[in-house]
């Protein structure tokens, strides 16, 4: 079918700010939708609230409005612009809510403004849960009995018919918001009473429990011709009861037999026809009975969501941008597939390969709350490995995910058992410790209800674990299958008695490489055109380098409270900017959710963990000009000495010059030189050393740990028992350096100077005050832009010159500076 020519202007709604629950993967799809209908030669009208976003960057949409995303706004933008459609499904829970608000108020009617990609009647069938459970019942699909309620007097009267437990889940909400698994009386009033307050319906769903069914998520597209294409199949290692987010999930699923694939494939066909999806892509999750098989359908999301922008990396298939072209009039065997370039999209992916998607969690940030895994989602990032084995990629997941704190693991199998029965951040870490201490595969099945296959994969890895610590020596042989299970050098490191380097050397010496295959969406039956890669210690190499000068640029890995999506917006940038300057963009990032993951923004991108090890080897591979450092947050700053150190050039800020801007002692000495004020301080590594520099400086003390991201480890003290308390745990975050312990400014007013510099210029591009007073990490509070307009400030602190920022130009040109030298 040809495009559609009436539709000449096309409004995209955004996600908005970042929650748990919706968070990158909304940026990567609007962007990818918008540069589709760019191309396409729409015009773009983009509203999103969330500058940090390189969806909001200028060059995504014909016209951007950074405004608030409520109904009242949005009508006012659509009076100026009148665009002629609206396509609600690529910004996650807040556009497909707001869509239908405006339906529901006559706006979109008014001005004649069509929904396309998914209408009124799909969203309304997917997620008001009534009709979603009348029109599965109408396809003869099992759904879990269940009964709605928009008032708690309905709730409990469910509860007597349908008996506890009951799994509550609110309608139109995201990530499971509201929601939860109500064992109790007291448990189910209070879940209720939350989730039909936060249900823009205020209407939730009573369904029985299938707590430790299996579960299963299809990523299904579907044009306008009725072409139905499964892009990908997707199994949740945690059993239900764990929301799909905070799982970790494999593709495609390994656990199905043939025909159990063939009939869920064919069901979520049936489903997503069902609701009358148009034209896009839609997730539906299914839970399957480990001993019967009996299947049920769980729900389905109208958009594309999380689960989608996992699919799309793990097969290469675009699911975003091909939803756009879609939504537009196109059908699937008239839009090219990117990575093969000789195959259309009507092709349904094929992996040689296995994709682990591990979540990451930052319960660390608040020791009071729940850390029990349930339907409401809590994980506030995730990572994606690629491997040929699920034992190779779930261990290059585990390493992806930086974590903050090492796990707190039971010594006793007794604590163990018990921890292991209640899902939590550290369930994978304690499976492992629990084959360690010898617990037995079915034994851990009975407790987790996680799949034996799963479960014997694991075991395996700790079985190889105890051959390399009987082993006499660590024989290349060895090495070479330590390394083809995933093992990381710091790993095989703590398991010989060996340091990181040392294993790298034996490994170099044995010619011990990985190679670098090609992510090809159809199992190399067509040849990839689009360099993707990941890596299998294997014998061809995919990925040989080419001639042209190249820059390998280090993405900013999982999202996590501190740092986010203002990292993706730096690295994106700074791709195409060294494209556009000559060079080859080479990428290297773990997380599936953003914009620097896809394939499109540089010209090489490894899927691979941010660690010395696995960068050094991507390094080894390309051989570039450098390694760019500075643009993905406090992740790539961790490993830049041990980069330089083995001879790999750091482009843009020194290495030195980042220590010196990290490390806490150095950097007060800098300031003693320069003149510049400060609170006087002290350093100290150890209690003692602390209260001798509390006795000299005074409280209140301010603690600051040193490479840390988002104030982590810091403390305001106020006397000695806190001090004593807490300048371990600072001091434990960043060993080898020493904790700066300084004099707290109370009631002071906090400024941020934003700036770039050439080594010989620095160009502020903004100050902006705190609303709140000193003393709240500078990520939490209001900002306001003490004055507007652009300064050059060169060697000998001289104002050289200014831009005057003109009428009519003082938001774009404020909020480009600032967004672009901020982060």
């Amino acid at each position: 079918m040809p495009r559609r020519d009436d539709l000449g202007k096309i409004l995209i709604i955004g996600s908005g700010p970042i929650v748990i629950g919706q968070a990158c993967e909304f940026d990567y799809s609007g962007a990818q939708a918008c540069r589709a209908l760019l191309e396409e030669g729409y015009e773009v009208v983009l509203v999103n609230s969330n500058p940090a976003t390189i969806m909001t960057d200028p060059a995504f949409a014909t016209r951007t409005y950074i405004e608030p995303l409520d109904r009242a706004t949005l009508t006012r933008i659509i009076e100026v612009e009148r665009p002629h459609a609206l396509l609600a499904t690529l910004g996650g829970q807040t556009a497909l809510n707001l869509a239908m608000e405006l339906k529901r108020a006559g706006v979109l009617d008014l001005w004649e403004i069509e929904l396309i990609g998914a209408g009124e009647e799909a969203i309304r069938r997917a997620e008001d849960r009534l009709e979603f459970r009348s029109a599965m019942q109408e396809i003869g699909m099992r759904v879990p009995r269940s009964m709605c309620a928009e008032t708690m007097a309905e709730a409990e009267a469910a509860c007597e018919d349908l008996g506890l437990p009951l799994v509550v889940r609110p309608a139109y909400t995201l990530g499971g918001g509201g929601g939860g698994i109500a064992h109790d009386a007291a448990g189910l009033r209070r879940i209720c009473e939350q989730g039909l307050a936060l249900s823009p319906i205020s209407q939730i769903l009573l369904e029985e429990s299938v707590v430790g069914w299996h579960e299963f998520e299809f990523e299904v597209v579907r044009d306008r011709a009725d072409n139905v294409l499964v892009v990908c199949s997707i199994e949740n290692i945690d059993p239900m009861g764990v929301h799909t987010g905070d799982s970790v999930a494999v593709a495609p699923a390994l656990t199905l037999t043939a025909p159990q694939l063939q009939e869920l494939r064919e069901a979520a066909r049936a489903v997503v026809r069902k609701i009358g999806l148009d034209s896009g892509g839609a997730n539906v999750q299914f839970a399957v009975q480990p001993e019967s098989g009996e299947v049920v359908v769980i729900e389905v999301n109208p958009r594309v969501s999380r689960s989608s922008a996992l699919a799309s990396k793990a097969t290469g298939f675009p699911i975003a941008k091909v939803s756009a072209r879609l939504a537009v009039g196109y059908t699937l065997d008239e839009i090219r597939n990117d990575l093969t370039g000789g195959t259309s999209a009507c092709f349904e992916p094929a992996l040689d390969y296995v994709a682990v998607k591990m979540p990451r969690w930052a319960f660390e940030k608040f020791p009071l709350s729940d850390r029990q895994l349930t339907t409401h989602m809590k994980s506030v990032g995730e990572v994606m490995a690629l491997g040929r084995t699920f034992k190779e990629a779930f261990q290059k997941a585990l390493r992806s995910r930086d974590l903050d704190v090492p796990v707190d693991l039971p010594t006793s199998p007794q604590d163990l058992r018990r921890a292991l029965a209640v899902p939590s951040a550290e369930r994978y870490d304690l499976l492992l410790h629990a084959f360690r201490l010898r617990l037995g595969v079915d034994e851990v099945h009975a407790i987790t209800g996680i799949s034996r296959f799963f479960l014997s994969e694991l075991a395996d890895v700790v079985g190889l674990e105890a051959e390399v610590r009987e082993a006499p020596r660590l024989t290349a042989d060895l090495l070479r299958r330590m390394k083809r299970y995933g093992f990381s050098d710091r790993r095989l490191g703590e398991l010989t008695g060996r340091s990181e380097r040392e294993i790298r050397a034996l490994r170099l010496e044995h010619d011990i490489l990985p190679v670098y295959k090609a992510v090809d969406t159809c199992a190399a039956e067509f040849p990839a055109e689009t360099p993707y890669y990941y890596s299998p210690y294997e014998e061809q190499n995919e990925a040989e380098p080419v001639e042209r000068p190249r820059v390998v640029i280090l993405g900013s890995g999982p999202n996590r409270i501190g740092q986010g999506i203002e990292f993706d917006y730096c690295c994106v940038h700074a791709a195409l900017t060294a494209r556009e300057m000559g060079y080859e963009a080479v990428m290297i990032n773990c997380n599936p959710e953003t914009v620097s993951t896809d394939y499109e923004v540089s010209d090489r991108l490894y899927f691979e963990p941010l660690t010395f090890e696995d960068v050094a080897d991507v390094v080894a591979n390309e051989r570039p000009e450098g390694v760019i450092v500075q643009f993905g947050g406090q992740t790539p700053l961790r490993i830049a000495r041990a980069l330089v150190e083995v001879g790999i050039p750091v482009l843009g800020t020194p290495q030195d010059s980042i220590d010196l801007a990290e490390d806490r002692g150095r950097f007060g000495g800098l300031l003693e030189e320069l003149g510049i004020r400060c609170p006087r301080y002290g350093l100290a590594t150890t209690a003692a050393e602390a209260a001798e520099v509390a006795a000299q400086v005074g409280y209140p003390l301010l603690l600051r740990p040193s490479y840390v991201l988002g104030g982590r480890a810091m403390r305001i003290v106020y006397g000695l028992e806190e001090l004593e308390r807490f300048v371990g745990d600072a001091a434990s975050v960043s060993p080898g350096h020493p904790v700066l312990l300084d004099e707290f400014l109370e009631n002071a007013v906090e400024v941020d100077v934003d700036a770039v510099g050439d080594g010989e210029e620095v160009y502020i591009g903004a100050a902006m005050q705190h609303v709140e007073e000193a003393g709240v990490h500078s990520g939490d509070p209001a900002c306001v832009l003490l004055e507007e307009g652009v300064w050059c400030v060169n060697k000998r602190n001289e104002l050289t010159w200014t831009v005057d920022l003109q009428p009519g130009q003082e938001t774009a040109l404020a909020y480009e500076y600032v967004v672009l030298v901020y982060f």
